[in-house]
């Protein structure tokens, strides 16, 4: 039986975790995937269809009341047909294999996001697992002790932010910031007008910002926020399949978020799925590309960075690239040496709180966020 995961009364109580060893031979060199493997880069070469024909293994399942599923569709779906652990705690090279083989997301925008969301915001440094959604500390934690509680990708404003385009505010709803809404899914596919694409996602994510301003009195939206555009710009870039000539549409967009109409025009919430026939992007989708549109998005409604106090929103600074509440980020590149900024600001700390720092643990992690690319685009280096 299928339960949304908040109704668990404990996270902990859900089946040990298990990975994936079958994905050895399905990305192997004749897999009918892009070949990701181990954590490394895949061909890059996508185009092809998800689930393969034949691919018993990666068929959809949906998750039971054992499974922990979280707020991001895509890996919802993924975990649902096996790309990730089924039960929904998953590990470094698991993640990066998986976004690389279903989604043909390129490599350096795998690693950044894999690395940020378990090292940095929700995971575990030592085991590299992670829980896609609720604290599964017991099951992801070298040692619960020191770390202290790992909160998986529903930890508000590590990963997860306000403003979410299907999620509630976590102020706004008791902590629930990873249950499927309806009301704002149904929101989204009316100010899109079914095509999801980025004019009518810019809108939306506009939208909701006003709305999370008006209505949510501890309204947070830091530099985390740019994530929420990159997160937006998968709907048009990575769910579209080659069967609708790579355009976004109401069909798609509604089964990998799970979402279901009912007779009366409202939107319920279903297991997320990997639609019939589905094929991937045919060229990666890279950093570079994701900040690129970012910047574009954003652009079309600007808005302030900060958050609501006693009614006031009081606007913040993160120099160079937001001052006073404003993004000054002038280019795509500043905007992607923003996104390492804010990612690379949390190692040291993250050390200190837990095992001995490093030079070279320090430079293994800025160097798996992508350290020498960034470089490469003018990007200072953070003093560590």
């Amino acid at each position: 039986m299928y339960l949304p995961h908040w109704l668990l009364t404990n996270c902990e109580l859900n089946q040990a975790s298990k990975q994936l060893s079958q994905l050895t031979d399905l990305n192997s060199t004749t897999s009918p995937y892009a070949g990701a493997r181990n954590g490394i880069p895949g061909t890059g070469i996508g185009g092809y269809q998800v689930p393969a024909p034949g691919d018993d293994v990666h068929q959809f399942i949906a998750p039971t009341d054992q499974d922990i599923r979280g707020p991001c569709p895509g890996l919802n779906a993924a975990a649902n047909h096996g790309f990730l652990a089924r039960d929904g705690v998953t590990n470094y090279t698991e993640l990066v294999d998986a976004v690389q083989n279903v989604y043909n997301m390129g490599y350096d925008l795998a690693n950044f996001l894999a690395v940020f969301s378990i090292f940095i915001a929700d995971g575990d440094w030592v085991t590299r697992k992670m829980s896609i959604g609720c604290d599964a500390t017991t099951r992801t934690s070298y040692s619960p002790t020191l770390t202290g509680n790992e909160p998986g990708l529903d930890g508000h404003n590590k990963f997860e932010a306000d403003t979410s385009l299907t999620r509630d505010d976590y102020f706004l709803a008791d902590g629930d910031n990873f249950s499927f809404n309806g009301t704002l899914f149904g929101m989204m596919a009316n100010t899109t007008e079914g095509n999801f694409d980025l004019d009518g996602l810019a809108k939306f994510r506009f939208e909701r910002y006003e709305q999370s301003r008006l209505n949510n009195p501890q309204l947070f939206f830091g530099p985390l926020g740019t994530f929420t555009y990159g997160a937006a710009s998968f709907v048009y870039e990575l769910f579209p399949s080659g069967t609708d000539d790579y355009q976004p549409n109401l069909q798609n967009t509604a089964s990998f978020f799970g979402a279901q109409q009912n007779s009366d025009g409202t939107w319920t919430h279903v297991p997320e799925r990997i639609p019939a026939n589905w094929t991937n992007r045919v060229a990666p989708y890279t950093l570079p590309d994701v900040a690129a549109q970012i910047f574009e998005m954003y652009g079309q409604y600007p808005v302030g960075f900060g958050g609501n106090v006693n009614g006031t929103f009081v606007g913040l600074d993160f120099p160079p690239y937001i001052n006073d509440g404003n993004l000054t980020a002038a280019s795509p590149s500043a905007v992607a040496c923003l996104l390492y900024q804010f990612v690379s600001g949390p190692i040291p700390s993250f050390f200190n709180g837990a095992i001995e720092p490093s030079v070279q643990a320090l430079q293994a992690a800025l160097t798996a966020i992508g350290g020498e690319a960034f470089t490469n685009l003018g990007c200072p280096l953070p003093v560590t």
